[in-house]
């Protein structure tokens, strides 16, 4: 059995792969597998550990001809063809529920630095600027008591409204539809999207990838919140109309924006919203904990194995595989 990884991965949890599997792994640590090597190594594997920068699609599970297991190292799966997959019998598997905590950390990450101008303010020591304390020098927003608005109320959404509720922060969100049962547990109501923005002074972005989704958060929407609110996006970088968010910003129509997810990944460093002040940008780090990556390393192993060994993965993205 073959086992091909398109990352460089360096954890002892490999050791759980038996030593009659032969292992075969991109090496180079911080480069994506080009897509013919991809191609050539996939059309004897029998498994693949994978990750959000690599397409499988149509082409790929044609190369795929002995393919019996796909493991994400990840919660989303809209770079895999599901439908595929699942005409072909195979499983794809991923690592939901162990990032939701790491993930939310980060959107508060994001919403203190952009509201107390930590970025601007660290440049301007840097630049030999600082000559006093001033009355009103770097004067953001506060946190405690404000109100947050969270689009998509799934795991994530509902950690990070529970680490807003310490905060003292009143909650609103939205969602395909209304979800009473989360709004008696964690005291949040519902809203229309349009609601929501004009309401809310942090906005955190916690859609999936879909073609509902897709641009979701465009000028017009950006337009309906406060010049003094926070936008910031940890889902994924389809769901904004970026070249709107930079119009938004430069017009200041809103006060700032905290930013872990791109349309094209990895941005270029001459981007646009790149060369504003009121932008916090991150390289895509929402579940970058130490804890968090070795448990989706162990999950998406297990996943293969399992696979491997004709069983059900610990987390299938298409059950109907099974039926």
């Amino acid at each position: 059995m073959k086992i091909l990884f398109t990352r460089s991965i360096q954890s002892p949890l490999l050791e759980l792969i038996p030593k009659e599997y032969e292992v075969v792994m991109w090496k180079e640590e911080n480069r994506v597998m080009p897509r013919k090597e991809l191609l050539k190594e996939v059309a004897d594997a029998d498994a693949i550990f994978t990750n959000l920068t690599d397409q499988l699609d149509a082409e790929f599970f044609e190369h795929a001809k002995k393919l019996k297991i796909v493991s994400t190292m990840a919660v989303g799966f809209d770079n895999i063809d599901v439908q595929e997959a699942t005409k072909r019998g195979i499983p794809v598997g991923h690592t939901p529920d162990v990032l939701s905590e790491a993930v939310a950390e980060l959107a508060f990450t994001l919403m203190f630095a952009c509201a107390r101008r930590v970025f601007e303010s660290m440049q301007f020591i840097k630049e030999n600027k600082w000559e006093s304390w001033g009355p009103y020098l770097f004067a953001g927003q506060k946190i405690s008591g404000a109100k947050l608005g969270i689009i998509g109320m799934g795991r994530i959404g509902r950690i990070l409204a529970k680490q807003a509720k310490a905060l003292n922060m009143e909650v609103v969100y939205t969602n395909r539809r209304p979800n009473p049962q989360t709004e008696a547990e964690l005291n949040v109501e519902y809203r229309e999207l349009e609601v929501l923005l004009k309401e809310s002074d942090y906005v955190v972005m916690l859609a999936p990838a879909s073609n509902e989704t897709y641009h979701m958060m465009g000028y017009e929407q950006f337009a309906l919140m406060k010049p003094t609110s926070i936008f910031v996006n940890v889902s994924r970088g389809t769901t904004v109309d970026e070249e709107a968010l930079h119009q938004i910003l430069v017009e200041k129509k809103i006060f700032a924006a905290g930013l872990d997810v791109f349309e094209v990944e990895p941005i270029h460093p001459n981007h646009p919203l790149l060369s504003l002040e009121n932008v916090i940008a991150v390289p895509h780090i929402g579940s970058a904990t130490k804890e968090t990556r070795d448990k989706m390393v162990e999950i998406a192993v297990i996943n293969i194995l399992n696979g491997l060994k004709g069983n059900r993965l610990l987390h299938t993205v298409n059950e109907e595989v099974y039926q």
